[in-house]
């Protein structure tokens, strides 16, 4: 019995983020002839961009059940930036799953290994009295390794190892059954055992902590005329433009984490009806008391009408706008809001030095910057405000944190023009960033997440 699912973007992939899932079956299909079967469910994780499943784990086995409710939970890495694709196969199954190795410790009969971290749930699923059970070996070159023998413990029986050393006899099931003599085969000694909590970007999502989602759009003359099938802005009948592609990859994700799906939504760059005043931030909505769009469809319904009223013109200033949304992030520094601001540009910019203060301004507070570059232009300005390899620097003054992402959209466009594709390809990348970006934030304000609303 095989049952497909999705896990739909909504947190990722960074370090230590994960995700558990726990499964229960009801009114299965009985196997066996003189009891009823005894069933194990087995998680297939389909690689991204790819049709191959592949065996994650296993739960444990329940005996003659035909509706379990399994123990064990699958712990996944959370990718925030795409989604990933599960199937549950029904079978009958009842294996230890390898958690951890040692190094290996040559030429002594009294080895001490290295301390080694792994996390909890990897360990026992968050199930503390679930059996762990340990195996020595004697290495061998050849890789014939020796079985020495093994010993049973638990979570809760390691967890006293904070306050005294604990001894495990190490035991050859084999040895002790042919030997009337045999004792064991030595012993393990817990030498130190320590908890350290290591919060997640889920932690914080499900804490509570809102991604404030602000868009902004390059109206410069360089981008075309919108009308002209040569232009950036232009959208067939057939397919979306490249800006409204890089709008809808990342704002369809970025939703998911907003409650209220009210996105400020801004134009730069461009001439203004009535007088032609040149705005490097109006309201794609024109209305500029209220400048929030209704969801991803609105942000684009706005995009499309400011299109059709609006000059193209210039130059292609980012400090406005930037400046805009640390203004609004600076009001909420508790770790409560996180704010995102993507910007969608065709060419080099214009404001280099004030763009790169504005940055590292910003860098001090709960946001992320993200940067799409559409059509053929070099973007090598754009390379040096991502942070990645030299922190973004003004007068003197470096950046806190990198908050800044920059993806050039041309290297996510699909060869046989599947849309679709090109756009989970862009997403993927360009949000791959902001949770370890949200938690550094956290971790240098010492934010712990808050103790999620029980249902």
């Amino acid at each position: 019995m095989a049952s497909p699912g999705a896990l739909e973007p909504a947190a990722g992939n960074a370090p230590g983020t994960k995700v558990e899932l726990t499964v229960s079956c009801r009114n299965l299909l009985d196997m066996d002839t003189f009891s009823k079967s005894d069933p194990v469910v087995v998680l297939f994780v389909q690689g991204s961009g790819s049709s191959e499943w592949k065996e994650f784990g296993r739960t444990e086995v329940i005996d003659n059940t035909l509706n379990p409710d399994f123990v064990r939970k699958f712990v996944l890495d959370y990718y925030f930036e795409e989604k990933q694709n599960l199937r549950f196969d029904v079978n009958e199954d009842g294996t230890f799953t390898i958690c951890h190795k040692t190094e290996v410790v040559k030429n002594t009969l009294n080895p001490v290994w290295q301390p080694f971290t792994i996390p909890v749930r990897a360990l026992c699923n968050g199930d503390y009295d679930r059996t762990v059970k340990i195996d020595v070996y004697d290495w061998d070159r050849d890789g014939s390794h020796d079985f020495i023998g093994e010993f049973a413990t638990s979570y809760r029986e390691l967890s006293r190892a904070q306050s005294q050393f604990t001894v495990y006899e190490v035991l050859n099931p084999r040895k002790k059954c042919k030997k009337k003599k045999y004792v064991n085969s030595g012993t393990v000694t817990l030498l130190s055992f320590s908890v350290e909590s290591e919060f997640t970007f889920v932690d914080y999502i499900r804490g509570g902590t809102q991604l404030n989602f602000t868009v902004a759009i390059d109206f410069t003359a360089s981008n075309g005329m919108p009308s002209q099938p040569t232009s950036l802005h232009y959208a067939s009948p057939y397919q979306l433009s490249a800006y409204a592609l890089a709008l809808k990859a990342v704002g369809e994700i970025i939703q998911d984490y907003d409650s209220d799906k009210l996105f400020p939504a801004y134009g730069f760059g461009a001439k203004l009806p009535p007088d032609g005043k040149i705005s490097h931030q109006f309201p794609l909505n024109n209305n500029a008391d209220n400048p929030s769009c209704a969801g991803i469809e609105g942000v684009l319904e706005s995009y499309l009408q400011s299109l059709r009223t609006v000059q193209l013109y210039g130059p292609t200033n980012f400090a406005p706008i930037i400046n805009q949304v640390a203004g609004a992030a600076a009001q909420v520094t508790d770790g409560s809001q996180y704010h995102v601001l993507l910007i969608i540009t065709d060419g080099v910019i214009s404001d280099m030095l004030q763009t790169k203060e504005a940055i590292v301004t910003a860098s001090a507070l709960p946001m992320s910057i993200i940067i799409v570059g559409v059509g053929p232009a070099e973007f090598e300005a754009m390379e040096e405000l991502d942070g990645d390899e030299v922190r973004v620097s003004f007068r003197g003054r470096y950046a806190e944190r990198d908050i800044v992402q920059f993806v050039p959209f041309r290297d996510y466009v699909d060869d046989s023009g599947n849309q679709v594709l090109s756009m989970a390809r862009l997403a993927k990348d360009v949000l791959a960033e902001i949770p370890e970006q949200l938690l550094s934030y956290m971790k240098t304000r010492d934010i712990k997440p808050r103790r999620a609303d029980p249902k």
